[in-house]
């Protein structure tokens, strides 16, 4: 499977091989931030699997905080593109960003409520009103 994107004006492109490792959405307090307030929707890649095609991300990391996410975006329209982890390895891509950004198969919701690391449920699901509840996943 490819997988291509970019971001808004088109400055930036980039393409991931093989199968994502998981698809989810976080809802951790950086994710709000970067999302503007709702779940950020993602999906990790592995490294050897991603590179920019065209135009060479801005970064951005808080030095502040001691486990401080890397942010990758578009130095001429802000697009965030990928997220970096110090203790994992893949590339935190963002769904909005594919060319077919097609994210309702398969994925898992992620939340922390302090500074460790994000917990993984397979009992939430993101319901028609968009509010992540503990439920059953139900077809929509």
């Amino acid at each position: 499977m490819e997988l291509t994107g970019g971001c808004y004006c088109g400055a930036m492109r980039y393409e991931a091989e093989g199968k994502p490792k998981l698809r989810a959405q976080c809802h951790c307090r950086e994710c709000q931030y970067f999302s503007g307030g709702g779940p950020n929707f993602f999906l990790l890649i592995p490294p050897e699997n991603f590179r920019y095609t065209e135009g060479t991300p801005q970064s951005f990391r808080r030095s502040d905080l001691e486990n401080a996410v890397t942010r990758e975006f578009c130095a001429q329209c802000g697009t965030h593109l990928a997220t970096r982890r110090q203790d994992m390895p893949e590339v935190i891509l963002k769904a909005g960003t594919l060319d077919g950004p097609n994210f309702s198969a398969n994925r898992r919701s992620l939340s922390s409520r302090s500074t460790a690391s994000p917990s993984i449920s397979s009992r939430k699901k993101c319901l028609p009103t968009s509010a992540c509840r503990d439920a059953e996943p139900k077809d929509t």
